[in-house]
């Protein structure tokens, strides 16, 4: 298993083979077995394979993109390359898998409007749950052979996210996941564990 976390990459170029349904179906199956807080299962998925959905997800972010550097006034010419290589990173993978956080079957703490300390952090708790069912799919799709790549663009556009893909109102986006076979080869390095860990 350690192998396997360690062989993982995180892949931006895929072929244009299809991705059966069957392999997302057990991908999103070993999401759905990841831990959460309480239990709550927060996690929500959309998947989308066709190109015009893609696209439409990808110009919808676009658009925010830019609208948010040129408000920063960022050279145009450079966010518009931005916006371009975006584009391309969300609709060149045969499936893209938006996911969502859902605190509406949460047992504790069913709503997460009330402007308190512990609504908060129930708040981070699902957004933690989420990176766990995420972190489980990618690691299941690599031991299956597939590449991903996890990006959080729809953090910066949640608004566009939820209107070009007509979510519930109670499914906030958090990131999406690239999904396909993969058409490049990726190396990393990992800082020594000696600056990351206290023993006491």
């Amino acid at each position: 298993m350690l192998n396997l976390i360690k062989t993982r990459r995180s892949i931006r170029q895929y072929t244009d083979k299809p991705i059966l349904r069957e392999t997302i179906l057990r991908l999103l199956e070993s999401a759905n077995w990841a831990p959460s807080a309480h239990n709550s299962q927060p996690w929500r998925f959309v998947i989308l394979t066709d190109m015009t959905d893609k696209s439409n997800l990808a110009n919808a972010m676009g658009q925010r993109l830019r609208a948010d550097r040129l408000a920063e006034g960022d050279d145009p010419t450079e966010i518009e390359r931005h916006v371009a290589r975006r584009y391309a990173q969300f609709t060149q993978p045969p499936v893209l898998i938006v996911l969502c956080l859902s605190l509406e079957l949460n047992p504790v703490n069913l709503s997460i409007l009330v402007e308190n300390r512990k609504s908060k952090i129930e708040w981070v708790m699902g957004v933690q749950s989420v990176a766990m069912a995420a972190q489980n799919l990618m690691i299941q799709a690599h031991a299956d052979g597939l590449a991903t790549c996890f990006y959080c663009a729809p953090l910066f556009a949640p608004d566009e996210v939820k209107a070009v893909l007509e979510l519930p109102a109670d499914w906030q986006p958090q990131g999406l996941i690239a999904l396909g076979e993969g058409a490049q080869t990726v190396t990393k390095t990992r800082h020594s564990l000696e600056t990351k860990v206290k023993f006491l």
